[in-house]
């Protein structure tokens, strides 16, 4: 299997597929998310419809596989939270501490599930070496620091999101802020928050994509990223109408930002739980 690398695609400085010449006359191709989620190869020999082998040890599918399913879970149960949270805004008593402690439960779940998709990047298997079209597996690692590959810069951003969101829950307990404190401690993180989760979706459109502009819609994963994207974009709709104005104390609009939450936490639910497929 050990071959010159043929081909390398993705965007800027990030590689996100190779592709080898097989002894056979087949191919090789390795692919950034496929890699990670999956811990396979897809082969194709010649002539052949493409198949797939896994080529990492039982050791990495198996952290691959509770890592994935601990990312998805707490996404499925972060988002179920938010969008309970405000539902009651919505429809309940609209208890400001009632909706706060929902929400940082919620926030709770969604760093878990951040670290835990960063954790399966750092584990994943990896190439043996330049030029060889298989995968290994390295020792358990709790983190590492790897910012010209785009699956775990994506990671990273996600993570730091979800910290920053934690910064705005915490915040929100706060009681006889002005509206100007109101704004910067609360308002301010909410808004950084969900740029980071743009930021992050985006990069994972750019793995998925290999710096090309199309849409993958047959695959798994590119609706799992395009779902989470929708959810952030709703989440910055919600942080925009959150504002508050220093000339009235009013939101810009309470039902728009209760809204575009409850939606988007639905959408980060629906991706948890399309991820629970994603597996090895």
């Amino acid at each position: 299997m050990g071959q010159p690398e043929q081909r390398a695609e993705g965007a800027g400085p990030f590689t996100t597929r190779l592709t080898w010449r097989l002894p056979d006359g087949g191919t090789a191709v390795w692919e950034s998310r496929t890699a990670r989620r999956r811990g396979a190869l897809a082969v194709r020999p010649p002539g052949a419809a493409e198949s797939r082998r896994v080529r990492a040890d039982a050791v990495a599918i198996g952290r691959l596989r509770r890592l994935g399913g601990i990312a998805a879970i707490a996404f499925v149960v972060g988002g179920a939270l938010f969008a309970t949270g405000a539902a009651v805004a919505l429809f309940g008593s609209g208890d400001a501490t009632e909706c706060a402690s929902i929400y940082f439960a919620g926030g709770l779940f969604f760093n878990t599930g951040g670290y835990a998709a960063l954790l399966q990047v750092v584990n994943a298997p990896r190439r043996h070496s330049a030029g060889e079209a298989r995968l290994t597996s390295r020792r358990w690692r709790w983190w590492s620091y790897e910012p010209m590959r785009v699956d775990w810069l994506s990671g990273f951003v996600l993570l730091v999101g979800t910290l920053v969101f934690g910064v705005n829950l915490l915040d929100s307990f706060l009681r006889g802020l002005s509206v100007q404190q109101v704004d910067r401690l609360i308002w301010v993180p909410d808004v950084v928050g969900c740029v980071l989760f743009l930021v992050s979706g985006h990069l994972g459109f750019v793995e998925l994509r290999h710096g090309l502009p199309r849409v993958r819609a047959r695959g798994l994963g590119w609706w799992i990223v395009a779902v989470n994207q929708f959810g952030s974009v709703l989440f910055m709709v919600s942080a925009l109408a959150a504002y508050t104005r220093p000339a009235t104390g009013t939101l810009v609009s309470a039902d728009i930002a209760n809204w575009g939450t409850f939606t988007g936490a639905l959408c980060f639910s629906l991706a948890g739980a399309l991820q629970l497929r994603e597996h090895p």
